[in-house]
């Protein structure tokens, strides 16, 4: 399968968008990949690094994956919305079902990592986690933690800095 290398700045417009509706992160652990829905991330540059920044809930399986195996990929669809992996891999679990097989997703071998890439979803952002940071949420505005807190009981977001070790679009 051929990988266009991309500058993700030129790029950075359409993944904005698409977080509104849905991107993946990806990870693996041993054998077993999972992928989940974000919405929330960013990119920066940070120690001299470019960076893509995602907060993780400290209950999902990616946090648990994450903290066995720090890099990720971000897959993010060309055109479109998939509703239906946005559903899987947004309301299922991980820990229960395989997403990447009920979800009928293609992986592609990475370049620079261990987590693959999704055919489906190809763009492709290589991170490799170099800081974390546990939230503490009562810094927090109340009405941040109202909307996003308190609906699930000590939950918490850890805040992941992937260094983007590479970007390409599977074709």
């Amino acid at each position: 399968m051929d990988k266009k290398h991309i500058d993700i700045n030129d790029y950075l417009s359409l993944i904005n968008k698409s977080l509104k509706t849905g991107i993946l992160l990806t990870t693996k652990d041993k054998d077993k990949v999972n992928s989940m829905v974000i919405g929330w991330g960013t990119f920066g540059v940070i120690f001299e690094k470019p960076m893509f920044i995602v907060y993780v809930r400290n209950n999902r399986y990616t946090h648990q994956m994450l903290a066995n195996n720090p890099e990720f990929t971000i897959n993010v669809k060309l055109d479109g919305v998939d509703r239906n992996t946005l559903k899987i891999c947004g309301n299922e679990s991980g820990r229960d079902i395989d997403k990447i097989k009920k979800a009928n997703l293609t992986l592609v071998d990475p370049n620079k990592i261990s987590v693959p890439g999704i055919k489906e979803f190809p763009l492709t952002i290589e991170c490799k986690v170099i800081y974390k940071l546990d939230q503490d949420t009562s810094k927090l505005p109340l009405e941040v933690q109202k909307r996003f807190y308190s609906h699930e009981v000590d939950t918490y977001h850890t805040v992941y800095y992937g260094e983007i070790l590479d970007s390409y679009i599977i074709d």
